[in-house]
């Protein structure tokens, strides 16, 4: 296990982080295998930062962050949040450690009650916490939706009269209603017209600098990575590849499935042309992963090393991690 050692800033530790979902089979309905959707991953997040975790759809991203959470139970790890170690706690301590880390979900539409008016959805965590009376309640839920960019009257509204741009203000409102510290960010934009991406990007910045609230931004999309996020993460197959600063990264990028991801971000330029990394064959099954580096099948420049031995996820660089034998 590779350990990113922590500072005084840091506001979540994550610790050989370890997500494994049994398969079943036969008669008896016995464990034949195990999905391992995360594998052993490692990192830290400082208070008011926002970091970006990419990769490509299966690769375990959305298990990070609801593992985090405690949505779903890790299979192994620590998860250290004010150096208190969420997984260990229960009861009325796991509940009073919720009100500083909430998600906002990929598909509001389903997250959202649609039997309930929106104002209750937002005042829903407010009430589960005991949190003022039931005046001071709707109060900070009105005020809430209108620090996203709704006014009082859509809060007697119900889901299905919201466009989904609406309906991602509305997830932001629920997650911020509780004023967390820490808040999952489970590619919000992905479903969005790019124009409303955008506005919804900015309301996400402006809370983030009037709250000083500290984000995982967990998305595919590279553009949205590299304008919102100070630092990115790249997985692949349950296993963390890369992590530096976000100029770092898009500037020098280390590990070969890193630099294949920037390749394909499009230029909005006619005259300039970037050379493609086109990557050959499919995502190997966490079922049953490769040996040795689980990218090797599909990496341009493997050795014979690769094949046969997983790289360590070192410190390449002062603040830039990658597990490659390219790179050591």
């Amino acid at each position: 296990m590779s350990t990113i050692p922590a500072t005084s800033k840091d506001l979540l530790k994550v610790e050989g982080l370890k997500k494994y979902f049994p398969v079943r089979g036969g008669v008896l309905q016995r464990v034949t295998g195990q999905v391992r959707a995360v594998d052993d991953v490692s990192f830290t997040v400082k208070g008011g930062e926002c970091l970006g975790l990419v990769g490509e759809s299966g690769c375990g991203k959305t298990t990070v962050g609801r593992s985090i959470l405690r949505l779903i139970e890790p299979t192994a790890g620590n998860v250290y949040m004010d150096g208190v170690d969420v997984l260990k706690l229960r009861g009325q301590e796991l509940k009073a450690m919720r009100r500083n880390m909430q998600i906002i979900f990929q598909d509001p539409y389903a997250s959202l009650d649609p039997r309930m008016p929106i104002g209750e959805s937002v005042m829903e965590g407010l009430r589960i916490h005991g949190i003022g009376t039931s005046k001071e309640r709707f109060d900070l839920a009105i005020d809430t939706l209108k620090k996203v960019g709704l006014e009082d009257y859509h809060s007697r509204r119900y889901p299905h009269e919201f466009s989904g741009g609406q309906r991602q203000r509305i997830g932001i409102a629920r997650a911020l209603a509780l004023r967390p510290k820490f808040i999952v960010c489970d590619e919000p934009v992905s479903a969005l017209d790019v124009s409303i991406q955008s506005q919804v990007l900015n309301i996400l910045k402006d809370l983030q600098g009037e709250f000083g609230l500290t984000y995982l931004f967990v998305a595919h999309n590279l553009s949205v990575v590299e304008h919102i996020s100070q630092r990115v993460a790249v997985m692949y197959l349950g296993k963390m590849v890369e992590l530096a600063d976000r100029d770092e990264m898009f500037r020098n990028p280390l590990h070969p499935y890193t630099q294949a991801l920037l390749s394909a971000i499009p230029i909005p330029d006619p005259k300039i042309r970037r050379e493609r990394i086109i990557l050959t064959g499919d995502v190997p099954s966490p079922l049953n992963p490769p040996s040795g580096c689980r990218f090797h099948p599909r990496c341009p420049v493997a050795m014979d090393q690769c094949k046969v031995e997983e790289p360590a996820f070192k410190e390449a660089n002062p603040g830039h991690w990658a597990a490659c034998w390219r790179v050591e």
